[in-house]
């Protein structure tokens, strides 16, 4: 896949683990997982909204394209 999902680097950077981003931003862990791993085959802009509030970050800083 084309889209890289770099969540685990930003959530490193904000020294916060992803059980504690699920709650902040409200879905499952498991959900959460599955986006991490880049076998989501969506995300809703509310959802990525919320990830970016609670980790103070860009969009691009958590997809990224590469050819």
């Amino acid at each position: 896949m084309a889209i890289i999902v770099n969540l685990d680097v930003m959530l490193a950077k904000r020294k916060m683990r992803s059980k504690e981003l699920a709650e902040i931003i409200g879905i499952t862990t498991a959900n959460l997982s599955v986006l991490k791993s880049g076998k989501a085959k969506a995300v809703r802009f509310s959802t990525l909204e919320a990830i970016c509030k609670a980790l103070e970050c860009q969009p691009a800083d958590i997809l990224e394209y590469q050819p």
